[in-house]
């Protein structure tokens, strides 16, 4: 008994001692990660923005400092993961954790428009920016007025009463809401209002239909292939043709002048390409050689007027090889002045060494040459003669159309282009001409550019459900070459992408164009032409940051609320300056604004400003 006792109070000893170390470690390690937690919290677990990580596999600098963080008020972390290998480098595959997008709009504090918020720094009131008149809700800065123009506005254009979301994409192309756009139709011309809709018949109506079948008398059109992007010049009809043509893959972009404007809304407002532009003696903001096809079917453009100053501008910008489809407008009252016009017509095709291919009643496709050899042939003494040498056809921003004939690349650039959809991938001649003050070689930026654009859209995709989204009409404020708007149709988005080339860069629109896209040049110190509430989603990747060395960067994002329809979206990637003064700007117009993470990490100078326009 004596030695069990003994035994047991032995085995008693070391127990307890066993215990009593067990207990000194667990509180030795439970005091390290309450120091450990607390020294880093302030760095990770609340920082300044929502982190949400796009890992880039180039990025292999892992030794950045920490950026500063400012003191504000915590706010829930936005997770995501990604793939690191054995060399602690994050891998190209990677898989983004799920994001709730709801828990965004949950939390942010925003107020109604005019009233005040309260800033989430706890910096103070901000007042929200004023309303404009509701007689502004349908403003649009005059084209041809240069005061109007630069001027802009200075508040927030209203949205008219009862105004509502516009409806889904295909439905959208057969009906709109009368209330958005208050369009008085005429008598046939395709449109009626129904309740409190105007619904649309002539595009699956015999019309619509005939004109197709007009245009396809020429089978080398090819439609989807040989013919992908098309510029149809907006009369008094409803601009249904591109509309139809998008089943076939073809982007028709429809531009009207100030007297048909009313016309744009409507194509925009169905999520057909439309912008207005001024018909007078300014070149279009299109490049040489832009178009595959060029329509005009009763458009009310007298191309023959001023020595043919239009048609020759036109010319400019039809691809060589590309066709123009003319029908005669029905404004002439008498066979014999019809037939007067076109005589001029053909007069003066004959002498832009345009061949007429197909001709029924007053519908004629003309095909334009794919170099300059008809030019020279000609009498030295023809009209209109060709363009000086020296003379750049893409030259466009404020520059004078001009009554010559412009010459085609030597080389055959912007005409040996390959079918549609392998002309999207294809690297264009033409990017060898855009001037540019890289060291590194174009094909490498154009590279680059693809790659980094189809990370940032699957992104996109894959993180905010941008194709879920009810995103139709979009616009890539500083475009490039193009490499958002090609990884967006990759991606099957049901969108369409404006590319715009701002003025302070390169004029990379040729390359776009190429690549079977369309876009515009554009100054964004001065107003868009476009209506208001026309896009979705707007784009700008390296904007402010260029554009506030000679804008108003307020201005700009006045503008992009004008153009920009309730409930869109502005993704902006920019420095973190930047970024922060434009949240900031943002929060005054009303806008929840949420600021993350680019693809490089917590320590870049990058971030992304993700905004939506509140209903």
């Amino acid at each position: 008994m004596k030695g069990k006792c003994t035994s047991s109070s032995s085995s008693h000893t070391i127990t307890t001692q066993a215990f009593i170390k067990t207990v000194a470690f667990l509180s030795l390690l439970c005091f390290s990660l309450f120091f450990l937690s607390k020294h880093f919290s302030a760095d990770s677990a609340y920082t300044e923005h929502e982190q949400l990580y796009f890992f880039n596999s180039t990025s292999t600098n892992t030794s950045l400092p920490p950026a500063p963080s400012p003191s504000r008020a915590r706010r829930p972390l936005v997770e995501s993961t990604g793939i690191i290998n054995e060399l602690g480098v994050m891998t190209s595959n990677f898989m983004v954790g799920e994001f709730d997008e709801g828990l965004l709009v949950e939390n942010a504090e925003v107020g109604d428009i005019g009233e005040k918020v309260k800033r989430e720094n706890d910096e103070g009131e901000v007042n929200k920016l004023r309303v404009c008149d509701v007689n502004m809700s349908d403003y649009v800065p005059f084209l041809d007025n240069v005061e109007a123009v630069s001027k802009g506005v200075d508040c927030l254009v209203p949205r008219p009463k009862g105004y509502r979301l516009p409806m889904p994409w295909p439905k959208s192309r057969d009906e709109v809401w009368f209330d958005n756009i208050r369009y008085k139709a005429r008598d046939n011309e395709g449109v009626s209002k129904k309740d409190d809709k105007l619904v649309f018949s002539s595009g699956v109506g015999p019309k619509s239909d005939q004109n197709l079948e007009q245009v396809e008398m020429v089978p080398e059109i090819a439609f989807g292939h040989r013919t992908r992007v098309v510029l149809d010049v907006i009369g008094s009809s409803i601009p249904d043709f591109g509309a139809y043509l998008m089943e076939r893959n073809v982007t028709t972009l429809s531009v009207a002048g100030k007297d048909q404007a009313k016309h744009v809304q409507l194509a925009l407002e169905r999520g057909v390409p439309a912008m207005m532009t001024a018909f007078g003696t300014r070149r279009f903001p299109f490049p040489s050689q832009a178009f595959d096809l060029i329509r005009c079917s009763r458009c009310g453009i007298n191309w023959t007027l001023n020595d043919g100053i239009l048609l020759l501008e036109a010319n400019r910008f039809l691809r060589g090889g590309g066709y123009f489809v003319w029908e005669a407008d029905a404004v002439y009252k008498y066979e014999g002045e019809l037939g007067e016009k076109w005589r001029e017509m053909e007069d003066l095709s004959r002498n832009l060494c345009w061949e007429l291919v197909s001709k029924e009643g007053y519908i004629a496709v003309w095909l334009k040459p794919l170099n300059n050899s008809c030019y020279i042939d000609r009498d030295p003494n023809a009209q209109p003669s060709l363009c000086d040498r020296d003379d750049n056809p893409d030259d466009l921003w404020h520059v004078k159309a001009k009554k010559c004939i412009a010459r085609l690349p030597e080389d055959g650039y912007g005409a040996n282009l390959t079918n549609w959809p392998a002309r999207l991938h294809s690297v264009p001649g033409r990017l060898l001409s855009i001037k540019t003050d890289s060291d590194v070689s174009r094909k490498q930026l154009y590279r680059a550019d693809s790659i980094y654009c189809n990370a940032i859209v699957d992104g996109y995709v894959s993180v905010f459900k941008i194709n879920e989204a009810k995103i139709r009409n979009v616009m890539d404020m500083r475009a490039g070459y193009g490499g958002f708007a090609a990884a967006l149709l990759e991606s099957r988005a049901n969108s369409w992408v404006m590319n715009v080339v701002p003025l302070s860069g390169p004029n990379t629109l040729p390359v776009i164009y190429d690549r079977g896209l369309i876009g515009v040049m554009h100054d964004w110190c001065e107003p868009f032409g476009t209506y208001p509430r026309t896009y979705d989603l707007l784009n700008a990747a390296g904007l402010f940051s260029v554009e506030q060395k000679r804008c108003n960067v307020r201005n700009i994002m006045l503008e992009m609320d004008r153009i920009l329809r309730p409930d869109g979206r502005a993704y902006i990637r920019d420095t973190t300056a930047v970024i922060y003064e434009l949240r900031e700007i943002a929060e005054t117009m009303g806008w929840i604004a949420h600021m993350f993470d680019t693809e490089e990490g917590p320590y870049s100078d990058w971030k992304l400003l993700i905004c939506t326009k509140q209903m």
